[in-house]
């Protein structure tokens, strides 16, 4: 009799099973195993304990506190963040990624196998490089605690923030630089690539590059402290500004400097004007608005267009003075006259890009603020103030990046992937809680992987020196 009862059960659970739909029985079989192997044990645990109080008369109402803890176990395991769970949807997971990997082609397999390795290795070699306390990254702050307050060291992370940039610039280069590389062959056997993907493919690099500068030249303005010390200190030496005016640009962008109004900064600039043999006038705001473009100019006059020229050829001095020796060095392990004269053309061709990014730089402040915002914005104290508040800068700052249209073409790629990491790391927190570290070392495994998977197997892709590094380091 019992053994026809089990076989009745089991006919109803197979035929049970049967109508379900196929991809849903090992979800639901994973589902019932998960669910019985975590409550199970648990509610023998119960039931002995239960038992075992029962027989020693411990509780006075045994039996509704076994139900009431017995309901209570029952609903646990039905918890969407449970064990039977994990099961459910580990199952289909495993299936999906089975499923793809039998449609992969033997090539694909070793290519993902590659990803994978590097990926794994970069996050724990990644995650080593974390490991180590920075003083710039931990900051005294006051806890509250059951004898008041108490200050303690907190750690923060970002130390590797610029290592990560970098490879993520890099991967990015190398997944748009492949995607496009696709399009141009599709459309050039097509015949429909025209002069438009040309003239894209043409100045991709100077708008990466222009686009970062840009970036990087307000933040050197506004915000210094988002941009490595080293690399604002550079900047600093070649912009060769006085201090003084950027401290009144900032003043102005906060609204602590208002135009048409005393707000006791008049000392500031009048300071300037003193040394540059100005009239005191010049650097009052509530006086004088706006500001001359003479201040901006520092004491070479008032006319912009000269103090473009000037700036150029100051820049380019400065510039050929650093460049030429180091270039003329490198000739000696070959020296002749062509390599001579290829040397002076190249620092030349350098110094007048250089030059022509400050100068630029300059006069696209100038020529927002004195010829093309007054006639877009007006000429009132509120125009002046919202000119000089930012359009000023941001003229600047969308200007200058152009100049490396005087550069050749490998220098206008190597200039872009150097600056577009910095570009990025403005836009993004120095410090941060080391809570969130993962999304990084995610972040850089991920494109470490790209890369040097790349670099296996179309070094060509991965542009520079860093290309042909990667090739030498991991070539057979």
């Amino acid at each position: 009799m019992t053994s026809q009862v089990k076989t009745v059960q089991l006919a109803r659970s197979r035929s049970l099973e049967q109508r379900m739909p196929l991809l849903l029985r090992p979800v639901v079989r994973a589902y019932v195993l998960g669910y019985a192997s975590s409550t199970t044990p648990r509610i023998l645990t119960l039931l002995l304990t239960h038992l075992s109080r029962r027989r020693k008369n411990i509780d006075e109402k045994p039996d509704d506190h076994f139900l009431h803890s017995l309901i209570r176990i029952l609903r646990g395991g039905l918890e969407l963040q449970r064990f039977p769970t994990f099961c459910a949807a580990l199952v289909p997971i495993q299936r999906l990624f089975a499923s793809i990997a039998t449609r992969l082609s033997q090539l694909e397999k070793i290519r993902l196998t590659k990803w994978l390795s590097t990926f794994i290795a970069a996050w724990f070699s990644f995650k080593l490089l974390q490991s180590k306390k920075s003083d710039a990254f931990t900051e005294d702050v006051y806890y509250e605690t059951a004898n008041g307050r108490v200050l303690r060291p907190k750690h923060f992370a970002g130390r590797t923030m610029d290592l990560t940039l970098f490879a993520v610039t890099r991967a990015l280069d190398v997944i748009v630089g492949e995607l496009w590389t696709q399009r141009k062959v599709r459309r050039t056997t097509t015949g429909k690539w025209n002069g438009l993907d040309k003239a894209a493919s043409t100045l991709a690099d100077p708008a990466i590059f222009a686009s970062s500068c840009a970036l990087i030249m307000w933040a050197w303005i506004y915000t210094p402290d988002r941009l490595p010390r080293s690399y604002n200190k550079w900047i600093k030496s070649a912009a060769a500004v006085d201090q003084r005016l950027l401290l009144a640009l900032r003043r102005m962008r906060y609204g602590e400097i208002k135009y048409g109004q005393e707000t006791g900064q008049a000392p500031l600039l009048q300071e300037m004007c003193k040394d540059y043999n100005l009239p005191l006038s010049y650097g009052d705001p509530a006086i004088t608005v706006p500001y001359p473009c003479e201040i901006v100019h520092m004491g070479s006059g008032p006319n912009c267009e000269y103090h473009f020229l000037s700036r150029f050829i100051r820049s380019f001095i400065w510039a050929f003075s650093t460049y030429a020796p180091l270039n003329l060095l490198l000739t000696l392990r070959q020296p002749s006259r062509k390599n001579v004269l290829r040397a002076l053309k190249s620092s030349a061709r350098s110094s007048s890009f250089l030059g022509s990014f400050i100068a630029l730089y300059y006069y696209g402040i100038c020529l927002t603020r004195s010829r093309i915002g007054p006639h877009i914005l007006g000429q009132s104290n509120s125009a002046c103030q919202q000119i000089d508040s930012g359009p000023c800068v941001a003229g600047g700052c969308a200007l200058c990046g152009w100049s490396v249209l005087i550069e050749n073409e490998t220098r206008r790629k190597e200039l872009g992937l150097f600056v577009a990491p910095r570009a990025l790391a403005t836009l993004l927190p120095r410090r941060y809680l080391p809570e969130n570290q993962w999304r990084e070392t995610l972040a850089f495994a991920c494109s470490a992987a790209v890369v040097f998977t790349c670099v296996g197997e179309k070094p060509e892709r991965v542009r520079g020196v860093l290309g042909k590094l990667l090739h030498r380091v991991l070539g057979p």
